[in-house]
């Protein structure tokens, strides 16, 4: 029998990810799994040679960091109150290598993400990170479109 005991939800913040809350509380209520609610802030500085002064790219990259934890916190206090199993994590770096990573070192069994995110220019500067945990997931990945569902 399939045990499912580790839930992995890579969460970009955007509305479509509140979407997909309710399929992965009802996976981990039914499993009884922990649920690991990952956000990956991109890593500014390597966008650093735009010419962009070292500071002013520190000062960014905390603001994400804040703004990502304050997302989080509203996430977890109007989405989660009801699961007593989960984690939350900000990472910093390329969403599909820090959602790997994430996979091998908590033994992740299961991810649940969304096939859309970013889109337009976004999309083709950062590629299509559903598309690429796919690829290259050790483990099963349940992708579900949000604008599918209510």
């Amino acid at each position: 029998m399939v045990e499912i005991k580790k839930i992995l939800f890579p969460c970009d913040l955007t509305e479509n990810s509140s979407k997909l809350l309710p399929y992965v509380l009802s996976v981990s209520e039914k499993y009884n799994s922990m649920i690991y609610l990952l956000h990956v802030v991109q890593d500014l500085h390597r966008w650093g040679k735009l010419y962009i002064p070292h500071s002013s790219m520190d000062t960014l990259q905390k603001e994400a960091f804040e703004g990502a934890e304050r997302a989080l916190d509203k996430i977890c206090e109007e989405q989660l109150q009801s699961c007593p199993n989960f984690q939350r994590r900000i990472a910093s770096g390329d969403p599909t290598i820090e959602i790997l990573k994430t996979i091998e070192s908590e033994g992740i069994d299961l991810v649940i993400m969304g096939t859309h995110g970013r889109k337009g220019l976004e999309h083709r500067i950062f590629g299509s990170v559903a598309g690429n945990v796919v690829r290259k997931s050790p483990v099963p990945v349940l992708t579900i479109n949000p604008y599918n569902v209510e």
